[in-house]
């Protein structure tokens, strides 16, 4: 009987810990700077098609925005991807409104972090 309390008790433990890995959408974190010169795990153009655009070519205008999840979709091999909008509503870059990030790489590798609100 004690053996069946704990293994029921360590099952649930576990779903909570698993539970509060995965997005939901309405989360919010930030964007922080890339651990190279460009972004592994968030879907932001390269530099020369933000200048092709008329903008300048670097990534500090986005550093520190706060974005909202609008779409989590997880895939079959497991990986969970995000769809990410500005907070405020306007547009990364000038041109583009949404952004898709692997959640699990973009939080480890410290590209996106979780808000405090």
């Amino acid at each position: 009987m004690k053996n069946l309390i704990l293994t029921i008790l360590l099952f649930v433990v576990s779903l909570t810990i698993n539970a509060q890995d995965t997005p939901k959408v309405g989360d919010k974190f930030v964007i922080n700077n890339p651990s190279g010169q460009h972004y592994n795990h968030i879907a932001f153009p390269k530099l020369n098609i933000i200048s092709k655009r008329g903008k300048i070519a670097n990534y500090k205008s986005i550093i520190g925005e706060e974005v909202i999840v609008k779409e989590v979709i997880s895939k079959s091999n497991g990986n969970v991807y995000v769809i990410l909008e500005k907070e405020d509503g306007s547009k990364f870059f000038g041109f583009q409104t949404k952004a898709k990030a692997n959640y699990k790489s973009a939080i480890s590798s410290g590209e996106l972090s979780p808000t405090d609100s």
